[in-house]
């Protein structure tokens, strides 16, 4: 038994997943989300500072091999790096990564059907079967869960 769980009882050991639990609907589905503890928030922040470079780098590759140049297009190639009317393709591979990198983190925090690890879950396996535009939805609506005041703060 953990110290908190000696001070509060067993009621609290017996019962501590419902209480760390929460609940949203989506389209007719409903959803149960462990709240993580603000380690596991602040790990998922932190991690802008400092992501996985091979994989931004797989993606960079991966956009670069997929460029289609229009003859309109204003192009210029830099040391590692290709800039295409103003946008960057390295700039646009880290951004791809680190919201795949926050969609998987915040898919992990869903409670799991029985006998499921949410830690074997990828975000290849999320995309398989859900929309870009979806995944954010859901994203969004494991944050309001999460943190139900955020929208309201955020905006002021």
């Amino acid at each position: 038994m953990s110290k908190l769980g000696s001070l509060l009882g067993k009621e609290y050991e017996d019962h501590k997943l419902s209480i760390l639990t929460r609940t949203f609907k989506f389209g007719e589905g409903t959803f149960k989300v462990i709240v993580p503890s603000v380690a596991k928030i602040e790990a998922i922040y932190n991690y802008r500072n400092a992501p996985n470079l091979e994989k931004i780098e797989a993606i960079y590759q991966e956009l670069k091999s997929n460029l289609i140049i229009k003859p309109e297009d204003k192009v210029e190639e830099k040391e590692n790096d290709i800039v295409v009317n103003g946008r960057s393709i390295r700039e646009s591979a880290t951004n791809t990564h680190l919201t795949q990198y926050q969609i998987l983190e915040y898919f992990k925090f869903l409670v799991p059907a029985e006998g499921q690890d949410v830690n074997t879950l990828t975000y290849e396996d999320i995309n398989a079967e859900i929309p870009l535009q979806i995944q954010i939805e859901f994203m969004e609506k494991i944050n309001e869960v999460l943190s139900p005041d955020y929208k309201e703060i955020s905006s002021k």
